[in-house]
């Protein structure tokens, strides 16, 4: 295996998950590859979009766990891998792929990363992002309808049957398996420095 070190974010929706990720991007430059598990969404493209509409996305089965597993291992071992895109908007995979090459640092994002344990055993840190419920749906809300094209019913309808169960029963648990636990997220100044204190020790050390 190479030297990579791999960074596991987790945390609620609009927990400031994404805002922690850009502020270790800005500190640590080109040294690092960032990969969301939202790209790893199944595709579901046999169903029409209605249905597509309706189902879980917030359920570990959503998800092709199994291939983001195997393509992190390829990237930790110096190869390159084609990631696939997802369109929220359809919601369903994009035609389009896109090559991501190995890096230093590898930071991997998502809701749910920690809940399965062959994804979580991959991080070298393990971080959780812990912000109150009433701030996390009205980033979602803002996130869904302004960056994601999505129907404001849409939104709200989905956090209430599903989102909100989904974290409570998934998210939240999966908080145990954090080293680090940080309120805010990114908004925390000085977490966030000491967890890129941190990252740069690794970084000698390896």
């Amino acid at each position: 295996m190479s030297n990579t070190i791999i960074i596991g974010i987790a945390g609620g929706t609009g927990s400031g998950k994404t805002t922690l990720v850009n502020k270790l991007n800005e500190a640590l430059g080109d040294e690092v590859l960032t990969l969301t598990h939202d790209y790893y969404y199944k595709a579901y493209s046999h169903l029409p979009f209605e249905e597509r509409a309706l189902l879980n996305y917030d359920h570990p089965n959503a998800f092709d766990t199994e291939s983001f597993v195997q393509d992190l291992i390829k990237l930790k071992e110096g190869i390159s891998i084609e990631r696939p895109c997802y369109d929220f908007s359809r919601h369903t995979r994009s035609k389009e792929t896109v090559i991501e090459i190995p890096k230093k640092v590898i930071i991997v994002e998502g809701i749910l990363i920690f809940e399965n344990i062959e994804l979580r055993n991959l991080f070298d840190i393990k971080v959780f992002v812990d912000t109150d419920a009433d701030v996390r749906i009205i980033r979602r809300l803002l996130r869904d309808v302004k960056e994601r094209g999505r129907e404001l019913d849409s939104v709200v309808s989905q956090y209430l049957n599903t989102v909100k169960i989904m974290h409570e029963e998934f998210v939240e648990p999966s908080k145990k398996y954090a080293d680090i636990i940080i309120p805010q997220g990114g908004y925390n100044k000085v977490a966030c420095a000491m967890l890129l204190d941190r990252i740069r020790v690794l970084l000698i050390n390896e």
